[in-house]
């Protein structure tokens, strides 16, 4: 098969004035592309890459694919950017890996995720959104529970996420909203600090999807209120263990097991995503995020698990694909 890969470099990626120092952290590196690209080839498929934004655009009209390994995170900084090319995909008629852009949209925002899943009776901790400096300053806060996290609404990559994002009063949580909506221009969430375990659990396929795997994210130096902050992210080798299988009880890892799968259908997931829960000290799952387009970098949470459960780079990337074929059984017999 002939396989576009859509994808964004950070190399090059221009920088608004007054962009956050992370701006661009979602990005892809040319060493993530390449090992997509090589491990599609060895396959045997032709790869074309498409890149992104109006690059992508020109590539994708001039070049005839059976179907795009999509990477893309889309440009600027609105809630709907992953949509972006997929969008373009449908228009086109062209197949594609990943989620549909109902889906990418949605799940970016995290209060519209939260409402759908906690409509479905999944267990999310409590939250409130501020949109503005003016809705900031009539906030009520009676009643919201700190310690708090406090996050860019409309974020991946922990993008905004810092060790400053553990807030324990209503005057660290104006304080910390303003240079949130100042920076990231975009509604700011507080949601409530669930202390425990922080797990992510991998998800591949479609009819059934099926849990791939769970993994406990623990710091190396002991934390009352360990956050996977960016600094951490960034730093991972030298700040955390990474335990899959999570090192957790049965019942634990069943509750984790059934939330995942029955968030992935209501949210409309598609081929493969990552989901981040956090585990209280009573071992009650509280879901936290979704990623439908999770990372496939050698950094990124899933590959990690998936190297650590026996699987090869390679062979999450071709099952990723092979899940967007059972979908689009035309590309198979090309």
């Amino acid at each position: 098969m002939r396989i576009g890969l859509s994808y964004d470099l950070r190399e090059g990626m221009p920088l608004q004035q007054n962009s956050p120092e992370d701006a661009l952290e979602e990005y892809d590196s040319l060493e993530t592309v390449e090992i997509i690209a090589l491990a599609l080839e060895a396959k045997g498929h032709s790869v074309i890459k498409l890149g992104g934004g109006m690059q992508f655009l020109d590539n994708v009209r001039q070049n005839k694919v059976d179907i795009v390994f999509n990477i893309a995170e889309g440009r600027g900084n609105c809630r709907s950017r992953e949509a972006q090319v997929p969008s373009i995909l449908e228009m086109l008629d062209i197949p594609y890996t990943g989620s549909d852009p109902l889906c990418l949209a949605v799940c970016l925002d995290k209060a519209t995720t939260k409402k759908l899943v906690a409509a479905d009776s999944i267990i999310t901790p409590q939250w409130l959104v501020i949109a503005s400096k003016e809705e900031l300053e009539r906030t009520s806060w009676d009643g919201f529970p700190f310690p708090a996290i406090i996050k860019p609404a409309y974020e991946g990559s922990s993008k905004g996420i810092r060790l400053s994002s553990l807030i324990y009063s209503v005057q660290q949580a104006r304080q910390e909203a303003g240079k949130i909506l100042g920076y990231y221009r975009q509604p700011v969430m507080i949601e409530k600090f669930i202390a425990g375990d922080e797990v992510t659990v991998g998800v591949i396929g479609n009819t059934p999807p099926k849990v791939v795997g769970m993994m406990r994210v623990v710091p190396k130096k002991k934390e009352e209120c360990f956050i996977y902050s960016l600094e951490v992210k960034r730093d991972y080798l030298s700040l955390v263990d990474y335990r899959c299988p999570a090192d957790l009880g049965q019942d634990v890892l069943d509750m984790l097991a059934d939330a995942s799968l029955r968030v992935y259908k209501v949210l409309g997931c598609r081929d493969f995503a990552r989901l981040d829960f956090r585990v209280s000290p009573e071992g009650m799952p509280y879901f936290i995020e979704m990623n439908p387009l999770p990372g496939l970098g050698t950094y990124s949470d899933l590959v990690i698990m998936a190297l650590k459960l026996g699987w090869t780079h390679t062979e999450l990337i071709v099952a990723v694909l092979d899940a967007a074929l059972e979908r689009y059984p035309q590309c198979v017999s090309v």
